[in-house]
């Protein structure tokens, strides 16, 4: 059903001036979300624009500053999800975790959300992952505070931060305790391989190569492995875990799952997760064949 919101994006979509969206970032020009939001689009009977716009680090606020009265919203991404938690109204998983992803203008003022978290969460239980206790979280930067919060919704009592360095994670370690989570830091080095955490959900948010020496022992300690990483695809921890035969979910998963609440906000309409990570996996693949 579509919501009072949604009643009135439609008819100021039918009028002179289409609405506009982004997804702002450096770099960008590789991101799907332009793929993901006009196949929404296109769905909804919307005459909307979307486009990609590289912005410069620490370029954000001026950029936002810069929006008239046509823009509607913006997908943030790197490096600009810390800075963008102060340029509107933080929903509550932004003002607990100090990032967003979401800039939405809305009649009483722009907000910024974080649908990461609820994405990350959706696309766990589109694989049939609907609880657990123990997470292990390789990194400790903004996609692993999500996660973090993410694995919290899921009932994740424990959680093993995975790292280069203990000072770089404090700031994760204190949000899964400020979540209810027993935590703890665990170096990320060849260490690791003698005694892996073990884990019901392992969410891996660094780049693919670094765990190249690590995906396998990782894996044997994970029920279900989560690489936020989509391209190249497989990662060596996903392919670790696909020749474990655990359940595997992909950075197109989550990518899917967190325009599913943005578009939401941006449109006050409910799209199926299946049709953004088929617009996602087709903008992959017209990108991967030029």
């Amino acid at each position: 059903m579509r919501s009072a919101q949604g009643e009135v994006l439609m008819r100021s979509a039918q009028g002179e001036v289409p609405m506009r969206c982004a997804v702002v970032g450096h770099p960008v020009a590789h991101s799907l979300s332009p793929a993901i939001h006009r196949a929404a689009y296109a769905a909804l009977g919307l005459d909307w624009s979307y486009d990609a716009v590289d912005v410069e680090p620490g370029g954000l606020p001026a950029f936002v500053a810069g929006l008239d009265a046509a823009w509607r919203g913006l997908s943030v991404t790197m490096p600009h999800k810390i800075d963008l938690v102060g340029l509107g109204s933080p929903d509550e998983t932004v003002r607990r975790l100090g990032v967003a992803n979401t800039w939405v203008r809305t009649e009483d003022g722009p907000i910024v959300a974080n649908t990461d978290v609820g994405g990350l969460v959706l696309a766990c239980r589109d694989h049939g992952l609907d609880r657990i206790e123990k997470v292990t979280v390789v990194g400790a930067g903004a996609t692993a505070r999500s996660a973090l919060a993410g694995a919290a919704r899921l009932g994740a009592r424990e959680a093993t931060i995975l790292s280069r360095s203990l000072e770089r994670s404090a700031e994760a370690l204190a949000l899964a305790v400020d979540l209810g989570l027993e935590a703890q830091w665990t170096p990320l080095d060849e260490s690791v391989a003698e005694d892996p955490p073990r884990a019901d959900l392992l969410v891996s948010t660094v780049p693919a190569p670094a765990l190249d020496s690590l995906a396998g022992p990782l894996v044997a300690g994970a029920g279900t492995v989560f690489d936020v990483v989509y391209d190249p695809w497989p990662t060596p921890l996903g392919r670790a875990g696909l020749d474990a035969g655990v359940t595997v979910i992909d950075g197109l998963d989550l990518l899917a799952g967190q325009a599913v609440g943005q578009l939401r906000l941006m449109t006050g309409e409910q799209l199926p997760l299946g049709l953004l990570r088929s617009a996602a996996r087709k903008g992959l693949d017209a990108r991967l064949s030029i």
